[in-house]
């Protein structure tokens, strides 16, 4: 992945920089949050690891930014601290959009299993991206066309991508104009009477 790190400290930002390059990620080096933030504005980054305690923008203000872009792609966020891991402090983070919360130093293996995590919800937010943004979708049936080439019913096809499961109900618009009607019908065919027949609509002209 490419990852931006935020640190002002020179030689901790130096040994963060060679920890990530030796678990096989691109990394991208800010010395503070105002830096990062146009570091943010030209390169595609998906994670940032910052340091809390920063001059002019600190690391909960660069996430706070972070979140407000509008339309951007979601960006994993994990913030640095030598501070305690007090619960005040871990909601202060929270609050500010963080997504992962650890202390200083840093052990590589943390480090690591944050980072696969990173991985998985990033590969999530953009499998919900790309169904927020187009479906092919029939015009008749609603199935919908994966990469394949291949229709399926819209639920499974999100269910398949996302494991979110659906419950279905019916619309006021739908029951008034569909299920009232074969309600009424199924009456009428009850009690032996012949079902209206609805009046093919004429379009009158002059």
């Amino acid at each position: 992945m490419r990852i931006l790190t935020v640190e002002d400290d020179p030689v901790a930002r130096a040994v963060l920089g060679q920890a990530l390059r030796k678990l096989g990620h691109q990394v991208v080096e800010a010395a503070d949050g105002r830096e990062a933030l146009e570091v943010l504005a030209r390169e595609p980054v998906r994670v940032v690891v910052s340091d809390w305690v920063m001059p002019e923008v600190d690391g909960l203000e660069l996430c706070r930014r972070l979140r407000e872009r509008p339309g951007a792609e979601y960006v994993y966020f994990i913030l640095l601290t030598s501070q305690t891991a007090s619960v005040n402090n871990q909601r202060e983070a929270i609050e500010a959009g963080v997504d992962d919360f650890l202390n200083k130093p840093l052990a590589v293996q943390e480090i690591w299993m944050r980072l696969r995590v990173a991985e998985r919800i990033l590969k999530f937010a953009t499998q919900v991206r790309q169904l927020e943004a187009f479906l092919p979708i029939c015009g008749y049936c609603k199935k919908v066309r994966d990469d394949g080439n291949y229709w399926q019913q819209i639920e499974s096809y999100i269910n398949e991508r996302t494991g979110t499961d659906f419950s279905h109900s019916v619309c006021p618009d739908c029951y008034q104009r569909v299920v009232l009607p074969e309600i009424e019908q199924l009456k009428q065919m009850a009690a032996g009477e012949e079902p209206e027949k609805k009046k093919p609509h004429v379009r009158r002209t002059t």
